[in-house]
Formats: C-alpha cells, sequence, structure tokens
C-alpha cells in the first residue's frame, strides 16, 4: 500500500487551471491540419434578385405563412434574406446533375420550405428549419448537401472519410434519408445507413471501403466512433434531422460527443417539427449565426392538409370502430393505425390476419429484418393496414397514406402531431380518426387549439371533456385525492360515467 501512495505521490500532478487557459490554442492546433472549406455555392438568378419586398412578402404569407429570421449574434443589424426560389431552376441551374435527377423523378415545384430554404444553405449560412412533418426538408438540406461536398477545393476521392453526416432519431427516419439519398445519386457519391440493430460488421466494411455520406443514429455512431472505426474530421457539412426528436429520446449526450470530432468550422443544418428550449438550446450550442426558416408558426400545429375527426367511445368499443372503419376502406386506401402497447400492436394484427385482412406491424420488438420488410410492404402496397407504435410516428415518409386511425390516443400532443403528420403529405390531402375515452381526458384541452389551427372542427363533447377535467383538478387541489385513478367523474348514484 506504501508503495503504491508513493507511485501517486510522484505522479505529475495535471495543471488544470493552464489546460483551461490554453484551451483555443490546443483546439487550433487539433484542426490546423485540415484543408481549406468553401461553403457559398449559390448564383442568384436575375428573376430570383428582381422581385420586390412586397412581392416577396405576399410569396411567403400565401405559401403557408413561412417566416425567416436571423439568429447572428453579436453587433450590426440583422443580414439580407435572400429571396425564394420559385422552380427548380431558380435553385440549381448551375447544378445540372441535379436537374436532371429531379426531372427524372418528376417533382413539378419546390414545396414553400425547400423555396426559402434553398438559396439560405447554398450560400454556406449554417440554418434552422422548423415545419411540420411531410413537408419536404430531407430535400430542403440534401441537394445543397452534395453540391457543397462536390464544390470542396479538395476532391471527395483525395479525402479521408465522408464529407456528410446527417443524424437522425430512429432507424426508420435514417433507412428513409438513405432510400432518397439513393434517389438522387448525385456524382456517385457512396451513402452508408448506420443505426442499431442493423448488421454492425457489414456496416463497419461499408464505412471502410470508403463512403461520402453517413446517415447515422446518434447510439450506433456513437459506438463506431469510441471504438475508432470512423473518422468523423473529414465531415463539412453536417444535419441534425429531427432534433426534437433526438433530445426527446434522450440521445444529446451522444451528440455532444460526436461533434466533438467534427471540425468547427463545417457547415451545419438542423431541422425540427418543434422549437421547444431543449432545441433552441442545442441550436445555440452547435450552430454558428444560423438564419432560420419556418413554416407556419412555432406553435404546435398539425397538418392543414388532414381532416381531423375525433370519436368518442369505450375502452370495450375501440375494436369494434376500428373494424368498421376498415371493412369500409377503399380499394385505393392506405391506414397507418397508432397504438399505444407493442402488446396491443400483435394483438391488433393478429386480429385482422385472422379476419383474413393483409397487414403488417411495426414496433420495437420485432427483428430488424421483419420491421424492414414490414416497411416495405406497406410502402410498395403489398398490404395496405399498417399496425404500428409510435417508433413509426416519426420519419415514416410514405407519400400515399390517406388515413392515420389513432386507435390510442398518444401519450403527448406532440406525438399526435407528428402521427396525423404521416398522411396528407408532398400536397396530398389525408385524414385521421382519433379514439377517445374517458381514460383521456387529461388531455383534452391540448388537442383544442390543434384542431382550431388546423381549422377543423372541435366537438362538443371535447370541450366538456377539457373543462370538467379542469374542474376535477381543482376540487382535486382543494380537497386530495378522492379515488377514481382519474379517468373521468362519475355521479353519486349513477352507473354510467360521463366526460
Amino acid at each position: 500500500r506504501q508503495e503504491r501512495l508513493h507511485l501517486v505521490s510522484c505522479s505529475p500532478a495535471i495543471d488544470w487551471v493552464s489546460m483551461r487557459a490554453n484551451r483555443h490554442k490546443y483546439e487550433e492546433m487539433k484542426w490546423q491540419d485540415l484543408p481549406l472549406l468553401k461553403k457559398d455555392f449559390y448564383f442568384e438568378s436575375e428573376i430570383v434578385a428582381s422581385r420586390c419586398e412586397e412581392e416577396v412578402k405576399a410569396w411567403r404569407k400565401a405559401n403557408n405563412d413561412i417566416f425567416v429570421d436571423d439568429l447572428k449574434e453579436g453587433e450590426g443589424g440583422k443580414r439580407p434574406f435572400p429571396n425564394p426560389v420559385v422552380t427548380f431552376d431558380e435553385a440549381f441551374l448551375h447544378y445540372p446533375g441535379i436537374m436532371e435527377n429531379i426531372v427524372r423523378v418528376g417533382f413539378a415545384k419546390p414545396t414553400p420550405i425547400q423555396s426559402q430554404a434553398w438559396p439560405m444553405s447554398l450560400k454556406g449560412d449554417d440554418l434552422i428549419a422548423i415545419a411540420q412533418t411531410g413537408t419536404g426538408k430531407t430535400l430542403a438540406y440534401l441537394l445543397p448537401g452534395f453540391i457543397h461536398m462536390d464544390g470542396q477545393p479538395v476532391k471527395r476521392d483525395k479525402q479521408d472519410g465522408p464529407g456528410m453526416l446527417v443524424l437522425t432519431p430512429t432507424r426508420e427516419l435514417a433507412l428513409q434519408i438513405e432510400s432518397e439519398c439513393n434517389k438522387y445519386s448525385y456524382k456517385g457519391f457512396k451513402c452508408v445507413c448506420v443505426y442499431g440493430g442493423g448488421d454492425r460488421r457489414a456496416q463497419i466494411k461499408a464505412i471502410s471501403a470508403g463512403v461520402d455520406i453517413v446517415i447515422a443514429t446518434p447510439g450506433r455512431l456513437n459506438d463506431l466512433q469510441m471504438n475508432e472505426l470512423i473518422n468523423l474530421r473529414s465531415i463539412t457539412y453536417l444535419v441534425l434531422d429531427e432534433a426534437d426528436r433526438m433530445l426527446d429520446m434522450g440521445f444529446e449526450p451522444q451528440i455532444m460527443k460526436i461533434l466533438l470530432d467534427v471540425r468547427p468550422d463545417r457547415q451545419t443544418m438542423m431541422t425540427s417539427a418543434t422549437w421547444p428550449t431543449g432545441v433552441r438550446r442545442l441550436a445555440k450550442t452547435y450552430l454558428k449565426n444560423p438564419m432560420m426558416v419556418y413554416v407556419g408558426t412555432l406553435d404546435l400545429a398539425a397538418v392543414n392538409t388532414v381532416q381531423q375527426t375525433v370519436l368518442f367511445c369505450q375502452d370495450e368499443e375501440k375494436k369494434a370502430y376500428l373494424f368498421n372503419f376498415v371493412h369500409n376502406m377503399e380499394p385505393e386506401d392506405k391506414v397507418l393505425i397508432f397504438v399505444g402497447k407493442k402488446i396491443m400492436c400483435d394483438d391488433l394484427s393478429s386480429d385482422m390476419c385472422l379476419r383474413g385482412l393483409a397487414v403488417q406491424s411495426l414496433h420495437g420488438d420485432r427483428e430488424q429484418c421483419d420491421r424492414e420488410e414490414a416497411l416495405k410492404d406497406f410502402k410498395e402496397s403489398v398490404v395496405r393496414i399498417l399496425v404500428a407504435t409510435d417508433l413509426a410516428s416519426r420519419g415514416l415518409d410514405v407519400r400515399d397514406v390517406t388515413h392515420v386511425f389513432n386507435f390510442d390516443f398518444p401519450r403527448n400532443i406532440e406525438e399526435y402531431v407528428h402521427r396525423v403528420g404521416r398522411t396528407g403529405r408532398a400536397g396530398r390531402s389525408g385524414a385521421s380518426i382519433t379514439l377517445v375515452t374517458r381514460g383521456d381526458w387529461r388531455k383534452a384541452a391540448d388537442l383544442i387549439p390543434i384542431l382550431e389551427r388546423a381549422g377543423q372542427e372541435v366537438p362538443d363533447e371535447l370541450v366538456l371533456m377539457a373543462e370538467r377535467y379542469e374542474k376535477h383538478k381543482r376540487e382535486k387541489e382543494m380537497y386530495g385525492p378522492r379515488g377514481g385513478g382519474g379517468r373521468g367523474v362519475r355521479d353519486r348514484g349513477e352507473s354510467n360515467w360521463r366526460f
């Protein structure tokens, strides 16, 4: 023991004060050997530049109330905002490879978020894009990322590691982004999808063979990073996709560790459906003087192309409501059914199979290969019914979903918005049906403004339910709990529950 104490006492002490004082010098030394970085690739056309301020304001107002902001810190006024582009030619005329892919895919015109985000990102600014689900945020960052990588002074084949990194919360969303990446296959860029539950050895092999774009969930990428199986120093274009969802899932520590190895002068894009405090903090920490573009309000709002219906029932009636809907589906309908628990997901899909219905299920306990097959069957319309937990409520990009059926009310109103956003995508209309039981009364007040902002009818029963829950809360605060489990109000002498 004395020998060990002697060794400890002889060990040189770490001068933490000196290390903190010289932190910036060490940081500069860490990145001093990196090649120069180019960010500005925007060629503003004469047509775009000629648009007057009144014309631009009118266009933004007419296109889902687009707002732009400059979050630059320090002295000086706000930087000028680039005018939106309203055609693909206005954005990518100087990039024929991009235009060829757009024509091949058959898109008619940019979505509002793309129209305003592309000029900002092509100019090289860090960008925060806040928009509802299904508004085209993926291409808003993906196409400028292709141009950014191709335009670097040191070409891709001379760089030691990937040039673009997209961090995303779930494997399903990662696979969706990979699919979009491959669809637009620009300049032969190689893309790899890295996520937990996938074949780790195959992912490592793909990275070792050379890759340009990495699409990853934070957990698996953090694993590869810690084991020195991927080099992130060459990343010049970073995307934090669905940032609010990544924070909800507790990925902030992994994100922090990953970004320690990404060059600080990179261009960073962040997308989110909401703008809560946690996302604002993340943006302030990892983006430099970003521009912001958001479609509509920063308050939570469901897609306005979805007709939202709320039905009130007892718990034991829910299956009857669901099967009545399913049996009345039109041949071209495609429905995504959301449930709250994995066991209910299996239960409903088994019931449907026994009734001769073609159905797939998607939840976290299924093997990854089974989940991928379920998603593929649904996308290709092998089955037109998919029963899923909230695992699939974000990032599920199936453009022809006609209906969302909320068998169980989601745990919070944010998930309601993201569920409903799985239909009414890419300019199409859609419909959602939500079953509400007496156990959901505490969420009624949150649903009312969502319906109102989307111009939907607010049922009287929902208003009464919200009022009675507020009354129940006040009584509970005044007199203490009286039992009943918080699941409604029952009058003495009456056998029926009321909302």
